[in-house]
């Protein structure tokens, strides 16, 4: 991944991260730099770091392990079952200083506790709160909120806990977490439109601003090929399908070459990508010379051995990229965490680019965007995360007008930063935003 330069409020959050035991949540905006942050730390921290995420496609993003295979935790509820540790992975527990905790959003009460109960059995600390390791969280609730299980773990999470977030986990209750919460947007420019993205965030939409966002959004898109960004996998697919089949020609199939046990399917490219000259196609990580970054559009001009994509007036060759599944381990001999490949997924960077996802959009910016909700929003904060991908007011277009429905704010969340900000007014040195 690529190692971009902090700014100050980045380098600040890192030295603070770095020169404490403190337990950290770092949140923010989006396009505040979290993941550029997350990449700093993993690359240049002193101490024996552990990166996991809750998905698999999340753990490739910044270089880590899921919780589950980290952990070796069951799927589903763990609640007070006995936990089976090997020597090896008691061994890795103990290694680690820090374990960052990527997309926590999406992390349950009841997992975050059993990480900490795991990491207790491993290093006999049992009193201590993870064990003594210091536990670094990064991602935005406003943004991605944990997927509910089936009717009897809903109950349980009910009668066990405040709520389902990883904040109500019954182990802040014996340690403190500190919240980071980035300010500066580098993602929009636009005093404006940073606003009225906050609003939404939070669910301060006023007439006013509704008003100028469907007047925005309300202008007839461009005709080339700009993309949809849409609540449900059936219209991107369907979007996509056709406007490659609408293309001349016969369309070219790059197979991805998959090496190791990736476990799923949860690749992090297409497994075989269908292009054509013309295709709209968007790049899926950050370029190394920073010529493209993740979410970056562009249009297939010519495909041989490689792809080439226009991005505006530049052409570039692309190559295929290879993304490796990490796993941690204990050597013996050196006494020292290692972190080995176990698999890897080549594929050229790209996914077709006329529709794409909300969820699926996470993380990427774009210049202009169609907002497809469909009949409905389906969760808290997916009308944010969509908006919030764009750079400017001018850039958006939407298929319907927002509805005062649209804007969905989990109240478990709007309390957790409520309580927040109220703890940082009063612990003036607390990072937090006012």
């Amino acid at each position: 991944m690529t190692d971009l330069p902090l700014s100050p409020e980045q380098k600040a959050v890192f030295d603070l991260i770095e020169n404490s035991r403190e337990h950290f949540f770092v949140t923010g905006r989006a396009g505040t730099g979290k993941s550029t942050l997350l990449n700093h730390l993993s690359w240049h921290t002193s101490k024996q770091i552990v990166i996991c995420a809750p998905t698999g496609v999340a753990a490739l993003n910044v270089g880590g392990q899921t919780i589950h295979s980290l952990f070796r935790l069951p799927i589903g509820v763990v609640a007070d079952s006995e936990l089976e540790q090997t020597p090896e992975l008691r061994k890795l527990l103990n290694t680690i200083d820090t374990l960052v905790i990527d997309e926590v959003s999406m992390v349950n009460a009841d997992l975050l506790d059993a990480m900490d109960r795991s990491l207790r059995l491993a290093r006999q600390k049992k009193h201590e709160p993870f064990g003594g390791v210091q536990v670094v969280l990064f991602g935005d609730p406003y943004q991605l909120a944990p997927v509910p299980g089936d009717g009897e773990e809903r109950a349980y999470f009910r009668d066990r806990y405040r709520s389902i977030w990883f904040f109500d986990a019954k182990v802040w209750e014996q340690t403190p977490l500190t919240i980071i919460e980035l300010r500066e947007i580098h993602r929009q420019h636009d005093d404006d439109f940073k606003a009225m993205l906050t609003a939404v965030r939070h669910g301060r939409v006023t007439a006013d601003i509704a008003g100028a966002l469907n007047a925005a959004g309300a202008r007839p898109a461009p005709s080339d090929d700009v993309i949809t960004l849409a609540t449900r996998n059936d219209t991107v697919n369907r979007i996509n399908k056709a406007a490659l089949e609408r293309l001349p020609g016969r369309a070219l199939t790059a197979k991805a070459e998959i090496n190791g046990e990736f476990g799923g399917r949860a690749y992090p490219a297409d497994e075989a990508l269908q292009l054509k000259v013309g295709a709209r196609v968007m790049f899926l990580r950050n370029d190394q010379d920073q010529r493209w970054v993740n979410g970056t559009v562009g249009t297939v001009s010519k495909i041989g051995q490689t792809v080439f994509v226009e991005v505006g007036q530049e052409e570039f060759e692309v190559l295929p990229q290879t993304w490796e599944k990490y796993r941690y381990s204990y050597s013996q001999a050196t006494q020292e965490l290692k972190k080995e490949v176990v698999a890897e997924f080549t594929q050229f960077p790209l996914r077709a680019a006329w529709g794409v996802t909300i969820h699926k959009s996470q993380g990427a910016t774009y210049d202009r965007a169609i907002v497809d909700l469909g009949s409905r929003v389906f969760s808290p904060g997916q009308t944010y995360v969509a908006l919030s991908r764009i750079t400017s007011l001018g850039g958006l277009y939407l298929t319907r007008p927002l509805r005062p429905a649209d804007i969905i704010v989990d109240l478990d969340v709007r309390r957790f930063m409520a309580d927040a900000r109220a703890a940082s007014s009063v612990k003036t040195a607390a990072p937090a935003a006012s």
